[in-house]
This record gives structure tokens, sequence and C-alpha cells, in this order.
């Protein structure tokens, strides 16, 4: 009965020599089968298995034992290469990272941050954020849109005309300090993304030429719209004025300017175009660089003040920027579903689901370089600018990861996502 039980339970494949596997086939009940006497083979076949475990032990661990030098080194399992997933991290989150080390450098010491700003570099990085711009610029697509140019012409308004008026809500909500609230009524005024909003709709499975287009046009009208915007519904609801006239030279030398030179070097010369083309990767890492240089120089700045502000305050401004965007995002998808209905129900452009992300993504998102560019040419006019920009720092992160895992749900899987580059 006890040699049947033990012929049922499995062993594991005898491995090692021809000798020891010879040996372990023996039979190794406690009772020899030619007598009823106990045996001594059972012992001495126990040592024999436990030889042949530590040999299969010894065979196994043989590639990582030395590289020919005497030197021994661990399994590659328990030395995982943790540098290449930590740089793979830092490149794909290269801009969070960027912006959050600007704070943090300014919080610490705002002696450089403070040397740097005499020298202008806020400005000189605006300028090259959006020659940067310029020169990674497709717009050969921008025809393909034509077909869905009534989309196109109502997210131009919501950009410009409809989203900023949650302005004058945001106003009316009372902290201390004051700026952070202006800061983000400011950032509600801003155009639509330069890149992240493009990127969001061809994963989504979106219409990106319709994304570009908005994009391009919105980005050059909302130079000439922002200053009017600003004086209208921000300046009037904190109660200063806002030289319009001013601010839109500004604007047009800091911004335009150097957005059309890109744009004219890429169009120009086939030399410029293959070299943005194929290192975009590069000017994606340099222009978060620069964009990071803009919260190190206005926290450094206002150092002092930061420093008084209680973490809660903060982190209802934080709250603010995220309601925001949630707010935009739901006001734009009640009026996208309106349009539809109104212009031809499910044969409308606007009921096509390619059309309809590509506007809802865009027209949703908001600016940061624009809205730094601002602060920086009104001064001290609106506040103090650390106190303005820093919370929508977090606003411009917060839009982009909310936006990612809504687009993972409209299109799993369907690839990696693609750096939010700049703005």
């Amino acid at each position: 009965m006890a040699r049947a039980l033990q012929t049922l339970i499995p062993h594991p494949p005898i491995t090692g020599t021809p000798f020891v596997r010879r040996l372990s086939q023996l039979p190794s009940p406690a009772y020899s089968p030619f007598s009823g006497r106990k045996s001594n083979v059972a012992p001495l076949l126990w040592k024999l298995r436990s030889v042949s475990r530590i040999h299969r032990f010894t065979a196994s661990a043989k590639p990582f034992q030395g590289n020919g030098d005497g030197e021994n080194r661990l399994p590659q399992a328990v030395n995982p290469n943790w540098t290449k997933s930590l740089a793979k991290f830092a490149s794909d989150n290269f801009l969070p990272l960027a912006l959050i080390s600007g704070v943090l450098l300014g919080l610490a010491n705002p002696r450089p941050g403070c040397f740097a700003d005499r020298f202008y570099l806020s400005k000189i990085s605006t300028f090259g954020i959006f020659v940067i711009s310029g020169l990674t610029l497709r717009s050969d697509e921008i025809g393909a849109a034509a077909e869905a140019w009534p989309v196109g012409l109502f997210g131009l308004v919501s950009i410009l005309f409809l989203t900023p008026l949650f302005s004058k809500i945001i106003l009316l909500i009372k902290l201390q300090p004051q700026e952070f609230v202006t800061g983000i009524a400011i950032f509600s005024c801003m155009p639509t993304t330069l890149s992240s909003g493009v990127a969001l709709t061809r994963l989504a499975g979106g219409n990106s030429a319709l994304a570009l287009a908005m994009t391009v046009i919105s980005s050059l009208l909302g130079i000439l719209f922002i200053p009017f915007s600003i004086s209208k519904f921000i300046a009037a609801g904190v109660g200063v004025s806002v030289p319009s006239e001013q601010l839109l030279r500004s604007l047009i030398l800091t911004l335009l300017v150097p957005l059309i030179l890109g744009k004219v070097a890429r169009e120009l010369s086939k030399g410029i175009t293959d070299f943005a083309d194929g290192n975009r990767k590069l000017l994606a890492v340099i222009s978060a660089i620069l964009l990071g240089f803009a919260p190190w120089i206005q926290v450094s700045r206002s150092r002092s003040l930061l420093l008084m502000v209680k973490p809660a305050i903060f982190l209802v401004a934080v709250i603010m920027g995220v309601l925001l965007h949630i707010a935009l995002f739901a006001f734009n998808a009640v009026l996208i579903r309106g349009l539809s209905l109104i212009s031809g129900g499910t044969k409308s452009a606007f009921a096509k689901k390619e059309n309809a992300s590509a506007l809802l993504l865009v027209a949703s998102q908001k600016t940061l370089p624009v809205m730094v560019a601002v602060v920086d040419q009104l001064g001290n006019a609106l506040g103090e600018p650390g106190l303005l920009v820093l919370p929508c720092v977090a606003a411009h992160l917060n839009q982009i990861i909310i936006d990612s895992f809504l687009v993972s749900l409209w299109k799993p899987k369907e690839g990696e996502f693609e750096n939010a580059k700049i703005a």
C-alpha cells in the first residue's frame, strides 16, 4: 500500500550526471522490495538526491559567477537596471520635473534667480521658447481641417472669448494672498497649449489637423486679444488699470516675432526643417529648461512672501486650478452636444467623434508660457509675480494629467503618451 502511494506522488525531474540519475531512480521506500527488513539504501539515496540538487543549483548559478578575471557578480535579478528606468522616467516627464525643480531651487536659494533676473533671463528664455515653437510647428496638415471649419471656428470663439469669461467668476473668490486667485483668473484668459493639446488629440484618434489649426490660429490671435481680456476682465475686477496697447506691443515682440521667425526659418530651409523634425526630443528638452527658468526666477523674487503662505492656502489654489479645468471641459462638452443637435444631429461635424475630441481637448487647455510672459510684462501691476505664477504652474501640470487620464480611457493602450513638451 505504501509503495503504491509513493508511485502516485509526483517527483521533480532528475538532472545531473548519468550516475546520479540512475541512482536516483532506484526504489526509495523505507523497506527493501527484496525482504521485509529495513534497507540501508534509503539514507544513501537521500544523500545522493541532495548532491543532485546542489549540482543543479550550482549549474544554474554559473552564468552569474565571474567574468573571466576572477570577479564575482550577483545574479541580474538581484541588481535590476534601475538607472535605465530612472532615466526613462526623467525623459518622459522632463517638463514637470523642470517646472518643479525651478520652484524648489527658487525656494532653496533665491540669490541665483535674482541675479539671473537682472540680465533679463526670463525674457530671453520666453523668446527662445517661441522660436523653438515656430521651428517645430508643422502646418502641412492644416488644410485637411478645412472641411471641419465650423468646429474650428467655434473652438476659436471658445478659446478667445467664452472661456476668459470664467475669470469673472474666479475673481469672486476671496483668498489670502489674493494673487493666487488673480493668477488663476489670468490663466483662464490665455490661449490653448502649444503642443500638448495636439499630442493628446492625436493619441485619442481625433482630428489632429483640426487641433493643429486651432492651436496655431488661437496662438496668433490670442496675442492680440489677451491685452483687452486682461484689461476688461482682470484689471477691472481688481481695481487697477493695465496699459493694453503697451502690453500688446510687448507680447508681439516677445511672442509673435520669435514664433514667426522660427516658422519662417522652418519653411525657407529644408535643412532646418529636417533638423527640427529629427531632433524634436532635444528641442523639447531645451524648451522645458527654458520654461523652467520662469518659475525659478519668479519664485526667487517672491520667496519671502511665499514662505509666509500656509500650505493649506496653496492647496486651495491648486484645487482651484483643477476645478477650472474641469469646468472648462464640462462647459465645452455641453456646448458641443448642443451644437451637434442644432446643426444636423448625427450628420453634423460636431457629432463626429474625431472632431469633438479635438475641440474638447484643445479648447479646454490653457498655456503657461504665454501667461508667464504676460505677468513678466505687467510687472507688479496685478500683484507679486511669483505669487501669480506659482498656482498656474500647478494648474498647467494638472490639466495635462487629467486629460492624459481621460484619453487613456477613450483610447486605451493605443500607444505611449507623447510627452507634453511645452505648455
